[in-house]
């Protein structure tokens, strides 16, 4: 009989360990190096749309390329006021880490120039320009839209990013938070991930871990 009582309770204290070692695992996960975002607004159509999950690559094993689809931090001011406060995470999908407890103060968009790059709006045929080079972005463009209606030249500071969403007539992006209190800018420190999959739904299936074509004639910045 005692014999019968010691083994189950080192089963119970396996199973216990066993648990206690997954719950770690999946937190270091989620919190380290890969996060699921639920898609919420039509700013990334068609590339993302609105109820999309995607996978987030928290770990930069390379830098932030021009093309790349990121997720950050607002930087200050993006967010109509009261929009964090509409987002209301499920508590067990945040524990499973399969949605982001503080995913209603961050953004998605594609980064179009990197520092030390000149972004433009626009040639004579529409183009959006980086560093001079025409960029054809029918790839990922919606194409109901033109690459922007607002022209623009800047020159993006070191260590941040020019962001521009796919859906360019309903996104609120680096164009119009050149006066928000955090600038038009994306900062390195600010920067949650980058997107490699949309995994949700299933017909919606697709790796974007790829570098984006379009930006492969774009010659290095004066300063970079």
């Amino acid at each position: 009989m005692q014999g019968r009582k010691k083994s189950l309770w080192s089963m119970i204290r396996e199973f216990a360990i066993i648990i206690l070692i997954a719950l770690l695992v999946s937190w270091t996960l989620k919190t380290f190096v890969i996060r699921s975002f639920h898609i919420p607004s039509a700013s990334m159509e068609q590339t993302l749309q609105v109820g999309d999950r995607v996978m987030v690559n928290q770990l930069f094993f390379n830098d932030i390329q021009r093309g790349d689809v990121i997720v950050f931090d607002d930087p200050g001011g993006w967010l109509a006021p009261g929009i964090s406060e509409q987002y209301k995470p499920n508590p067990v999908l945040v524990f499973l880490g399969l949605q982001p407890a503080d995913a209603g103060t961050q953004l998605i968009k594609r980064v179009i120039g990197v520092g030390g790059d000149t972004v433009e709006c626009c040639d004579d045929e529409g183009r959006i320009l980086v560093n001079g080079q025409p960029v054809n972005e029918a790839s990922y463009l919606h194409p109901d839209v033109v690459p922007s209606e607002v022209p623009f030249s800047v020159t993006v500071p070191e260590d941040h990013y020019w962001v521009m969403g796919d859906n360019r007539s309903n996104s609120l992006d680096s164009r119009y938070n050149t006066d928000s209190s955090g600038g038009a800018y994306v900062p390195d420190s600010g920067v949650v991930g980058e997107v490699f999959v949309i995994n949700w739904p299933m017909d919606r299936l697709r790796w974007m871990g790829t570098s984006e074509p379009a930006f492969d004639a774009i010659p290095d910045s004066p300063a970079g």
